[in-house]
Formats: structure tokens, sequence, C-alpha cells
């Protein structure tokens, strides 16, 4: 009976010694962080500088996977589905996490249970824009041109169920219009059927439209943060031109859900001494991003936040994947 106490005590005193130790050998080999979208866009873009900077925070390899398909479901599920261990992580927007399982009638995992949500790194807007030669100059005639004509303008997106695809949702419920959807499979083909004159009308990332729209090509309206973009300062926002309604997308890192607190410390101190670089600041934002960082409980509940509004508007707009 002893011994048993004995062995229990031992037992006890490892465990109590295992949990800094876990924290102070992470990472003891590469980490894969799962992009789930294709590479060579913005988010595989953003997660090759955030793998190459917590590679020299923490002296170990941090590298992409990129498993794109289903607006983000597949690489998401991959991650939530992959041992807690902290050497698979998921790089990704909200598309995944907030607004694919607010549309789809069941995804493969579950917001927020199967994910540690580590920090969000990023924030953009989307901005609303028009091909050049669609004679529209604001969302003003915009939205009197689809009031008389409904059914008559189409906008891209970047697939079913697509943060592109519901905000244009979000501004047809609230300026009770009717633009007809048609998806692409990813947010680089819809942007290139909007300069092309396919599609009318697109959501585009900032940094994206930006040169189109001084190259000429697309017509930029507005965009859907609560504050103008810093590089389109003469763009108004929707709450500017009477549509009482936003939306940003945000860039951040989950882990699958069981990860030992000690190792997502470590990479929330990691990415909290990367964020205060102010050459990288300031190359993220020569690339147009907005830095925004948001620890732990602030990123879950800026998710949480995001995957209600997209339940709201779904619901509004009579979307539903199944």
């Amino acid at each position: 009976m002893k011994r048993i106490f004995v062995w229990a005590a031992l037992a006890s005193l490892g465990l109590g010694w295992s949990v800094p130790a876990v924290a102070q050998d992470y990472p003891a080999r590469p980490v894969r962080m799962v992009v789930p979208f294709a590479a060579g866009g913005g988010t595989d873009l953003v997660g090759r500088i955030v793998a190459q900077e917590l590679s020299k925070a923490l002296n170990q390899q941090f590298y992409i996977e990129n498993k794109a398909g289903a607006a983000g479901q597949t690489g998401t599920d991959l991650v939530a589905k992959a041992p807690p261990d902290g050497y698979t992580l998921l790089w990704t927007v909200t598309d995944g996490l907030s607004v694919l399982p607010a549309v789809k009638s069941s995804v493969p995992y579950k917001i927020p249970d199967d994910f540690v949500f580590v920090a969000g790194i990023l924030q953009l807007p989307f901005a609303v824009s028009v091909n050049a030669k669609v004679p529209l100059k604001s969302m003003a005639e915009l939205v009197t041109y689809a009031k008389a004509n409904p059914g008559k303008l189409n906008f891209g997106s970047a697939g079913l169920g697509s943060a592109p695809h519901l905000g244009i949702a979000l501004i047809n419920v609230a300026a009770g219009i009717d633009m007809v959807h048609v998806p692409f499979a990813g947010l680089g083909p819809a942007t290139n059927a909007l300069v092309a004159g396919t599609v009318d009308i697109g959501l585009v990332t900032p940094p994206q439209a930006k040169p189109l729209a001084e190259a000429g090509s697309i017509r930029v309206l507005a965009v859907t943060g609560d504050k103008r973009y810093a590089a389109m300062p003469d763009v108004p926002t929707l709450k500017e031109v009477g549509l009482n309604v936003s939306t940003i997308v945000g860039y951040g890192m989950t882990a699958p859900a069981g990860t030992p607190e000690p190792v997502v410390n470590r990479l929330k101190q990691a990415i909290s001494t990367m964020m205060t670089d102010k050459a990288l600041i300031a190359r993220l934002t020569e690339l147009g991003y907005e830095t925004n960082l948001q620890l732990g409980d602030a990123y879950r509940a800026f998710i949480l936040k995001d995957l209600e509004q997209w339940r709201t508007v779904a619901k509004a707009a009579k979307i539903r994947i199944d």
C-alpha cells in the first residue's frame, strides 16, 4: 500500500515537471501551418510571412502546407482532426471558421469546440467594386439601379459559403436588392472575372483592389469596414453611404482542441513579440494589411461574433448549402 502512495506521489511530481518541459522543448521538430486555400492568394502570402517570422523566433522551421477545397473546409477539418501536439496549426481567414459553418447544413468540425484560438493578427475590409465599364459611380447609383432592375446585376464570389458570397448577401439584405450570385473557385478567379467583365460586381481585398482601380480596370464604390481604408482614404464605408452594415475579414491562427496550454502560450508569446517588430509591421502595411493583435479569448470572441452575424444574414437571405 505504501508503495502505491509513493508511486502516486512520484507520478504527481513527474506530471508537475512535464508542463514547463513541454513549453521549454517546443518546438522540437518542424511545425506545419495548414492554409486551407490555394497557394498564391493573400492568406497564403501572409501565412508564409508569419511562418518565416515564427521560424526565427522559435529556432525551428514553420512551413506552409496548402490544403484547398470547399471554401476552406478541407484544410480546416484536417487541422481539427490532427494530433493536438502543436505541430499542426491552422493559418486562415474567417471563411472556414465563421462563414461556412453559418450557411452549411453540416461541417465536419465544430466551432468553437474543435479548436484552440491562438491569435488573430490581421484584419481587412472588402472593397465593393464594379467592372470599369459598368456605368455606376456610387453605391447610391448601384442600389437605385438594382431596385429598378432586380436580378439584372450579378456578382462573383470565391465560392458558395465564402466570405465574399455572404458579404454581398449582407448588402442585398441591407439595401433590399437582388443581385445574382456567380460562384468561382476562389477569390482570384472571381477577381479576374470582375476585371474581364464576366461579372458586374465583386468584393475584392483592398490590396488587390487599389492597383486594379488605379489601372482603370475596376471602380471601387465603398469599403465594408467600420472605418475608411487607410490606403484608399477617398472611398467611403457602407455606413457612410446609408447602409448600416459592416464586415471585415480576420486572419489568424488556431490549433486542434486539446493542444497543451504551455505550447499555446509559447506560440502566443512568440506572436506577441513578432507583432512588435517595426520592420514586420511596415512590411505588412506596405502590402496593404491592417494589424490587429487578438490573443486567445479575444480572437475566439471575434470569430463567434462573426459566426452569429453570418447566421443572421444567411437566414435573412435564405442561403443554405446542403
